[in-house]
């Protein structure tokens, strides 16, 4: 029988978005239930797939990773085979920690973050390298005004 998400669900995913390293005691005091009730519907959002993985958000910047580019790329290749060797192509690039499959003008985007020009240069020649695309058209991102919000669950 599939879980059916309430209040108490969405609090807790609310408050491991803003803390995932907080207690189980902390959490369960935040949530208003028990420790054991708390951790069964953990197990239970791990189990339906609403919790991947708990991570920790680092400051990119701190650690040199001042330059984020947006590539969008455009392909004439649309087989299953193509976008698999694609897929495997681009996830083999450890800059690249965004990538989506999009609809408009362009096929793919992908948010690159290095620490300067010459590390977007190396990834732009190491994702043009050994596979055809049409296109690769990159924007610079000036500021974050916004990165890694939480995702709105109510």
């Amino acid at each position: 029988m599939a879980h059916i998400l309430d209040q108490f669900d969405y609090h807790i995913l609310e408050e491991l978005q803003r803390d995932a390293a907080q207690s189980q005691r902390v959490l369960a005091d935040k949530i208003g239930l028990s420790q054991n009730a708390c951790w069964r519907r953990l197990k239970a959002l791990e189990a339906m797939g609403a919790i991947r993985n708990r991570t920790v958000v680092i400051d990119r910047e701190s650690l040199g990773g001042s330059f984020v580019v947006f590539s969008l790329i455009k392909t004439r290749h649309h087989s299953a085979d193509w976008l698999r060797q694609f897929r495997n192509h681009v996830s083999a690039i450890p800059e690249v920690i965004d990538f989506f499959r999009i609809g408009g003008e362009y096929d793919y985007l992908l948010k690159i973050v290095v620490s300067n020009m010459a590390g977007y240069d190396d990834v732009y020649k190491r994702l043009i390298g050994n596979i055809e695309l049409e296109t690769v058209t990159s924007y610079f991102a000036m500021e974050a005004i916004e990165e890694q919000r939480p995702i709105p669950l109510r």
